[in-house]
């Protein structure tokens, strides 16, 4: 290897080692404890400890780098306290995630790092948000982050290189090409020579560099950094190296010929740099043996502190309410001053009085700027706005979502206009799996809503007219928001931008032009949680959301039906409290759902109802929903599917109960 490079002082020199070292000899007492049963897994990244080390070091400390799990030096490069790590490993509360989530899978905004989950893909994305924040700032920071050759094959990664091409982000795509998907060769996971190559099908300057080569790894990422502060752009580097080690520690390396491990002993980045610094008297064997005991010395005051800490006691309450990040509602009152409106201008009103009162609130979809979205809701933002607050954004759903991500690690608000609630399907991951748990596992807020135009009743099939609110109901970490009326809309879409976590919002296409309502004029907000009591009334209650409760009050006023009609309003957290006072008052209960019936929000009410209500009932608890068959396109097809019509009958017949 060619270590030369004299713009590269002493100190520096000595300081790559030594964070390459620590790296390594806290593995290497991690693979002890290991067998020991101290700690429960371990994913080594033995032998690509340059990698981590020359990037954090080129990097500067107010940079985001977003790792995987080989990437311990990266942690340590930054200086996190050894026996936070250590107790992080061992489940302790020392550690970043209250015994909550194991090895790198949290991150620190004290420390500038944003670490994986085990899906991989969703940190790509992240990362592109993180630059887009620095973008729009003009702070000239630099975003890394980190894949394997593994991750290259997700979609996930194609979208992220797409995005932060076409918005030009300051960002630099890491590709740690280590020759091992698990035990899968990469013979068999890519058929390109060259992984770099795939970001040059994106526009963007790829590169492969020689991963164990510390001095090569750091020079080359100070230039690229400099050349993206000086000019925005993402820049795709894949680094050659290898992985000495089992994929964990569990999975061990038989399947690893022995000619290629032995070829890539001998390109060590430790040992050969090692070498290049006592042949050139930067070391000797003395300051190297010196540099290993402190290391050592150092580690084990941090292990046996770790060791010391008591383990976890939590409870119930703790836990709970760790799901969500705090806020404090603080109501705006309404103007007396009214303006009758559609409910899709309603939504429109809501976003633009947010955007004037957020000035970091980004909005984020696909068609939403010149064109003003599919259905208008935002057309003449645009010129309002500006095009950086206002973004066009490439189909592909789960890279934006991770986008809004990486914007709330950086505490910009962001709204993600999803065309239809059907297409969440293609961003399911992040939304279930980064955005719903991440304040429970290391304390990050995700200030995100996503808009989900939804619902049947317009004749656009299977794929344009779902209401899937059960898939995120059913989420821990997710809130669920379905208004009926426009000044509920707007009301509720202003309080789910103002609230810190994820918001699902849903809007029924149906309603769109078709319900008016009076709006009150200027900003006002309405308490999420909160149903409310559209009519009052004995004989029974009526339970609903959405279109439904329009079509209730259809079949309530044409049969002068003496009921209590509770619009829902929020479907997460559910106003329980509304719903078992009103059926202790009137005995019968009746749930009206447009979602297919099995599984649906409406069966969860029935249980909170039996289990609170049982001695109050007159009757069974009756569930009305869609078929449970994908929603039709043809006219015909597509009433049959939905309950309204089955609504009445059902009514009837439980008021005659």
């Amino acid at each position: 290897m060619n270590y030369s490079n004299s713009k590269i002082s002493t100190n520096t020199h000595i300081k790559l080692y030594s964070n390459m070292l620590l790296s390594r000899m806290i593995e290497e007492k991690m693979l002890i404890l290991l067998r020991q049963g101290k700690v429960s897994k371990w994913f080594s990244g033995i032998g690509q400890e340059a990698i981590s080390v020359g990037i954090t070091m080129a990097m500067e400390n107010n940079e985001y780098i977003l790792p995987m799990h080989r990437n311990l030096g990266v942690f340590t490069t930054r200086e996190i306290p050894l026996y936070r790590l250590f107790s992080q490993w061992q489940g302790k509360a020392n550690g970043f995630t209250k015994g909550r989530d194991r090895s790198f899978h949290f991150g620190t905004n004290k420390y500038n790092i944003v670490g994986m989950i085990s899906h991989l893909g969703p940190q790509l994305g992240v990362a592109d948000g993180i630059a887009l924040h620095n973008l729009l700032d003009n702070n000239k920071k630099v975003t890394a982050v980190f894949t394997g050759e593994g991750g290259t094959s997700e979609g996930d990664f194609h979208e992220a290189l797409n995005v932060a091409s076409v918005w030009k982000l300051p960002i630099i795509f890491v590709i740690e090409n280590n020759g091992y998907g698990l035990s899968t060769p990469v013979s068999e996971q890519y058929n390109c020579k060259n992984l770099s190559d795939r970001g040059i099908g994106y526009g963007i300057e790829s590169m492969k560099l020689d991963g164990n080569n510390i001095i090569e790894v750091y020079s080359k990422i100070k230039e690229i950094r400099k050349k993206i502060k000086k000019r925005p752009q993402p820049i795709l580097v894949e680094f050659e190296t290898f992985r000495m080690r089992g994929h964990e520690e569990a999975s061990g390396i038989k399947y690893v010929p022995k000619k290629l491990l032995d070829k890539w002993v001998k390109k060590d980045p430790i040992l050969n740099y090692e070498k290049f610094l006592i042949d050139s008297k930067i070391l000797t064997d003395k300051n190297i043996n010196s540099i290993k005991k402190d290391i050592s010395k150092e580690i084990e005051l941090n292990i046996n502190k770790a060791f010391d800490e008591k383990n976890i006691i939590s409870t119930i309450d703790k836990e709970l309410n760790d799901v969500y990040r705090d806020f404090n509602f603080e109501p705006v009152q309404r103007s007396s001053v009214v303006e009758e409106m559609r409910f899709v201008d309603a939504i429109s009103d809501s976003l633009k009085e947010s955007m004037n009162k957020y000035n970091n609130l980004v909005l984020m979809g696909q068609d939403i700027a010149e064109y003003g979205g599919v259905f208008k809701v935002s057309e003449g933002f645009l010129d309002l706005f500006g095009k950086e607050r206002v973004r066009n954004t490439p189909i592909c759903e789960s890279s934006i979502i991770e986008v809004a991500m990486g914007l709330s690690i950086c505490n910009r608000k962001s709204i993600v206009e999803l065309q239809f609630s059907d297409f969440i399907s293609s961003g399911f991951n992040p939304v279930v799996n980064y955005l719903a748990k991440i304040h429970y596992r290391w304390g990050q807020n995700a200030d995100i809503v996503l808009r989900m135009p939804c619902g049947g009743g317009v004749g656009a099939g299977p794929f344009h007219s779902q209401t899937n609110e059960a898939w995120f109901t059913k989420t821990a970490g997710l809130i669920v928001v379905y208004p009926a009326f426009p000044d509920d809309a707007k009301g509720l879409l202003i309080s789910s931008i103002e609230n810190p976590n994820p918001v699902m919002f849903f809007e029924h296409k149906a309603l769109y032009r078709s319900i008016r309502g009076n709006v009150p004029k200027g900003y006002y907000n309405i308490e999420i949680g909160k149903a409310k009591l559209i009519k009052n009334g004995n004989k029974i209650s009526i339970i609903t959301y959405g279109l439904g409760v329009h079509e209730a009050i259809k079949v309530v006023e044409m049969h002068s039906i003496d009921s209590d009609l509770i619009d829902l309003r929020t479907l997460n957290p559910l106003d329980e409290k509304c719903i078992i006072d009103s059926v202790k008052k009137t005995g019968k209960a009746i749930i009206l759902q447009e979602d297919s019936l099995f599984g649906g929000i409406a069966s969860e009410i029935s249980s909170i109802i039996m289990e609170n209500c049982f001695e109050y009932l007159d009757a069974p608890v009756k569930r009305v929903g869609s078929l449970n068959t994908p929603i039709p396109f043809e006219t015909n097809l597509e009433k049959q599917y939905l309950p309204f019509d089955r609504f009445e009958k059902e009514l009837i017949e439980l008021l005659n109960y």
